[in-house]
């Protein structure tokens, strides 16, 4: 009896608690649906108003940028505090402390990415993080959660970066569409300059140095006269830093400079080939054989040549002049005769003027949001909010009282806020964080706007490549990422470059040179460079078609 007490004991409390867990699932399930509902019911109806403002609660998110000497913290300045207390939102910056190719790839094998991620538009990370599904369509989330992100965006850059499951994923920054390019070329030319010492240039009789003979002898003129500057060796000849795949000053900078063309008869034209480009880059071989490449500008790295800079230990650099603003200002506070200047660089044999890239469609970075956001309905608006004119006011102006005041209708900088601009950038950026300290969504039409006019010790150096510049916007992204086959062969060639071009400018002769540069050609063939040059000719059509030529 008691034995059967027990079981049907036992049998009533196991139907129970089938019966409790059958009742929690649903449960369950109906939270997860009342909670996607809720999710769904915040999406402001209006498209014509900022979404941001309907939620300023206090957030944070992480964001990761691809440079790592970019080491700006949110908080420290007027500009961000401004921003969050208007919209809730602080930022945390993260960005690598070594390789940025390999930061990339870890993240990316890890599966797991910061809310935001901002990243140079031609890096394979790009397509990779696209491919593993690890960001969210930008399109998809602005119907979910803010249609104001249409208003305040480019109709033509959405349509740019829109992939094949039409969808997209980044926004540039720093974009000009075609047409928008001929309208401000000429109030913002190109970045790319050829720059040196202005006073140890005009001491030695400021010289010709567009052909490979003058700029060898100038160089060599400059180590003569100065072999140190304050008592530190002087660098002849400056370039960006050596990576694994390059070096940009000695690939499309002497490139534009030597105006090579980027196609020829409607096909892209392999301009790495060029004898001009060979020539010169013999050029610098021979340099470094009469000991006027200083070891340095083949391990430094950017922290170490911003110092270099500021100690004006170049005497000649191939380099973007805005990324030596805070260094300029700084030798020009000392010195005004020791800033850098632009003059005329290495040209082609025909002595024709440099063709300079200027702001392409494409832009400079693109800015992505992660799958694994924190937060994906403020997320996407407060995207929207730095892509608006608001945003882009607060980022570049600042705030109306604070650090810029209207008059005559037009936004202008506080005096004593513009001469810390002029005078002091650093100091500046920490004080006040204005002028697109953070530039991720930066719009550089738009800020033209409110800009004040370029002034010494950087109009020079903008004025020189006025004229000059043109727009490469057909060529963007036309070199295949990601993990297709042609993506996979365009990774191993540009590998190989990053191992062979330092290799060739510290060859012992020209045969030397020749051998080590046919060596790469086999090897490039090898990895399906055949692939490369079909998809690169495919895109090159199809951009055209979008650009509407």
């Amino acid at each position: 009896m008691k034995k059967s007490m027990m079981s049907k004991s036992f049998t009533f409390m196991l139907v129970m608690a089938l019966f409790l867990a059958m009742m929690a699932g649903c449960t369950s399930k109906t939270n997860e649906t009342a909670s996607e509902d809720k999710e769904e019911s915040k999406t402001p109806v209006s498209a014509d108003e900022p979404g941001w403002k309907l939620d300023t609660s206090p957030i944070t998110f992480d964001w990761y940028v691809n440079f790592s000497w970019y080491t700006a913290k949110w908080g420290d300045d007027l500009v961000s505090k401004y921003v969050t207390d208007k919209t809730g939102v602080s930022v945390n910056f993260i960005s690598p402390a070594g390789n940025e190719a390999e930061k990339m790839n870890t993240m990316i094998a890890s599966g797991q990415l910061p809310d935001f991620v901002t990243i140079g538009w031609w890096e394979d990370a790009v397509k990779k993080m696209i491919e593993g599904e690890l960001v969210l369509p930008l399109n998809e989330l602005a119907d979910k959660y803010d249609p104001y992100f249409f208003k305040v965006t480019d109709d033509s850059k959405i349509e740019w970066y829109k992939q094949e499951n039409g969808n997209t994923y980044g926004y540039p920054n720093a974009s000009s569409s075609p047409k928008d390019f001929d309208r401000y070329k000429d109030l913002k030319p190109s970045n790319q300059t050829f720059l040196v010492r202005k006073d140890i240039y005009e001491a030695i009789g400021s010289p010709d140095m567009s052909t490979p003979e003058g700029f060898l002898g100038a160089l060599e003129a400059a180590k003569e006269k100065f072999p140190e500057v304050n008592g530190a060796p002087l660098i002849p000849f400056g370039l960006n830093e050596f990576t694994d795949v390059g070096n940009t000053s000695l690939e499309g900078y002497l490139q534009n400079f030597l105006a090579i063309p980027m196609e020829k008869d409607g096909k892209v034209y392999d301009r790495s080939q060029d004898p001009e480009y060979l020539a010169w880059l013999k050029t610098f071989r021979n340099a470094n054989d009469k000991g006027l490449l200083a070891k340095d500008i083949f391990i430094d790295k950017r922290p170490q040549m911003e110092e270099k800079i500021a100690q004006g230990r170049y005497f000649a650099m191939l380099y973007q002049r805005s990324d030596l603003a805070a260094q300029q200002q700084a030798l020009y506070a000392k010195d005004p005769n020791s800033i850098y200047m632009a003059v005329d660089g290495p040209a082609n044999s025909n002595g024709d003027a440099p063709t300079l890239a200027g702001d392409g469609i494409a832009g400079w970075t693109v800015t992505l949001i992660s799958k694994d956001v924190k937060d994906k309905e403020r997320a996407i608006r407060f995207l929207s909010y730095l892509i608006s004119e608001e945003g882009q006011k607060d980022l570049y102006l600042g705030k109306e009282g604070e650090t810029y005041d209207v008059v005559d209708g037009k936004p202008q900088f506080k005096s004593e806020v513009l001469d810390l601009l002029n005078k002091d950038r650093a100091a500046f950026d920490q004080q006040y964080g204005a002028s697109y300290k953070y530039w991720m969504l930066m719009d550089t039409n738009m800020n033209l706007e409110w800009a004040p006019p370029a002034a010494e010790p950087f109009k020079q150096m903008e004025d020189w490549t006025k004229g000059k510049t043109v727009s490469f916007a057909a060529f963007d992204g036309i070199s295949p990422t990601g993990t297709s086959a042609e993506g996979v062969a365009a990774s191993k060639i540009a590998q190989e470059w990053g191992k062979t071009l330092p290799k060739l400018l510290l060859a012992k002769s020209d045969k030397e040179f020749d051998k080590l540069y046919e060596g790469f050609l086999k090897k490039r063939d090898s990895y399906g460079y055949d692939k490369v040059e079909k998809y690169q000719q495919d895109m090159y059509e199809i951009n055209l078609k979008k650009l509407g030529n």
